[in-house]
């Protein structure tokens, strides 16, 4: 397909499987894979994608759709990072406020010291393995929350 004909980058469509390159390389005379910087860049990149959806594609097209969508990944994971995981001593407090414990509760759902629940909850001492374990039985919870 010469540059002439070749179709806006924003507005990349492909009326039926047919028209679709067979080749990497073909494929990339519309787009070509490269790292994502900017919303204009994404742009192009989730409209060859959206070319691309819904067809039966051969393993270069396969391995192109994946480099496309590898680096549009990317992009999106560096502006929209996953949210911090919540501290451990957060996620006990919040058990334990819902079902009105206390800290000398929680001394005794560990079978600890009385002063054991205060300085966990105030970040003085670390949960244990065996604190963890317990504290998972006790709230019904998976003990990775307090990992």
């Amino acid at each position: 397909m010469s540059i002439a004909t070749k179709p806006s980058r924003e507005r990349i469509r492909f009326a039926k499987f047919a028209d679709v390159p067979e080749g990497y390389r073909e494929l990339c005379a519309f787009y070509l894979p490269r790292p994502v910087h900017s919303a204009a860049e994404a742009k192009e990149a989730t409209a060859m994608l959206e070319a691309l959806a819904g067809f039966p594609l051969n393993e270069d097209q396969s391995d192109y759709l994946e480099a496309v969508a590898h680096f549009l990944d990317e992009y999106d994971r560096a502006r929209n990072p996953p949210p911090a995981k919540p501290a451990a001593g957060d996620v006990l407090a919040s058990l334990l406020e819902e079902r009105g414990l206390t800290a000398a509760d929680l001394s005794r759902i560990l079978g600890t010291s009385r002063n054991v629940g205060g300085m966990l909850l105030r970040g003085e001492r670390r949960l244990t393995l065996d604190h963890i374990r317990t504290l998972g039985r006790h709230f019904g919870v998976s003990p990775a929350v307090f990992i």
